[in-house]
């Protein structure tokens, strides 16, 4: 079945000139918890890190909801041990008559009480990213599923910037971006940085700052900081651990224990009380493309 966007609006010059995005219905706004959207180069990590970051918070006392937005549908894989049917399949099971959906029908409980919900996305060639997520939310809010939440993370597709998958940042109050210390992640990063700083033109999302992920060295990733002014918000290894914990189906939290499992689980938490206490949006200044690659780019 081909989804079918009926609800667009032509961007004024705020929110990139001459661009047609899917808008969000006010009543869709979420307002009852921090919501946090994570973006980043594909391959980058970006579900390890927020499912991570949700266990994170959820042990830090927090109920806690993540939301996949890749048609992979794995981004809870690791909170719930499994893969688990996206709200478009389940839509499309039931003809997209929402009204015979149950929240078990595609929410689901993973470790330590987060909830786990995978929008999933649309057919190949067909519909929009932002169509999926707003009706994730749109479950969601006659659901009654966001009033007892403290914490939303969107969990989103690559680096891809475009109005459909960008959409998520109409929801977010805070967006991260988790980078590498080479030059193709913070390439993507600054992309990101340029996409959330036209969104922050008509909504309320501000960029948090980077999640240096699978690096033991941050020294181009701090240079490129310090000439943008995005903050470092936290760093975490190219620990193997890490990566054993997506094959073993498990948080990093359920790893066993050593002096570097400790070290990263710290780190999470550390990282989920920071942004539950609040940060200052980065005021940063993304570069142009032909600049960014003078600044990087190799002698």
């Amino acid at each position: 079945m081909t989804l079918i966007i009926d609800k667009t609006r032509t961007a004024g010059p705020g929110d990139g000139e001459g661009s047609v995005q899917v808008a969000l219905d006010p009543s869709q706004k979420i307002t009852n918890a921090k919501v946090f959207a994570v973006y980043g180069k594909g391959g980058i990590g970006k579900s390890t890190t927020s499912s991570n970051l949700s266990a994170a918070f959820s042990l830090l006392g927090q109920r806690v909801l993540q939301i996949g937005c890749d048609p992979k549908h794995d981004s809870t894989f690791t909170l719930t041990k499994k893969l688990m049917p996206t709200v478009i399949d389940v839509l499309e099971q039931h003809e997209f008559h929402h009204e015979e959906l149950r929240p078990e029908d595609y929410m689901f409980e993973g470790f330590n009480g987060v909830m786990c919900v995978e929008a999933g996305g649309p057919p190949a060639g067909t519909g929009c990213g932002g169509y999926v997520v707003g009706q994730t939310v749109k479950l969601l809010k006659q659901h009654h599923l966001l009033e007892d939440t403290d914490v939303v993370i969107f969990d989103v597709l690559g680096d891809v910037v475009c109005g459909g998958f960008a959409a998520p940042l109409q929801h977010a109050e805070r967006a991260i971006v988790v980078t590498a210390n080479d030059f193709d992640s913070i390439f993507a990063m600054n992309r990101i940085m340029a996409a959330i700083q036209a969104k922050s033109k008509n909504y309320e999302v501000r960029l948090a700052g980077c999640i240096a992920n699978r690096s033991a060295n941050t020294d181009e990733i701090d240079r490129f900081s310090a000439a943008t002014g995005i903050d470092r918000l936290a760093q975490f290894p190219d620990l193997d651990a890490i990566r054993r914990s997506r094959l073993k189906k498990c948080t990093i939290f359920e790893m066993d224990e050593s002096p570097e499992i400790l070290a990263v689980q710290n780190e999470y938490k550390r990282l989920a009380a920071l942004l539950w206490a609040g940060v200052e949006p980065c005021l940063a200044k993304p570069m142009k493309d032909r600049e960014i690659f003078d600044f990087l780019g190799f002698e």
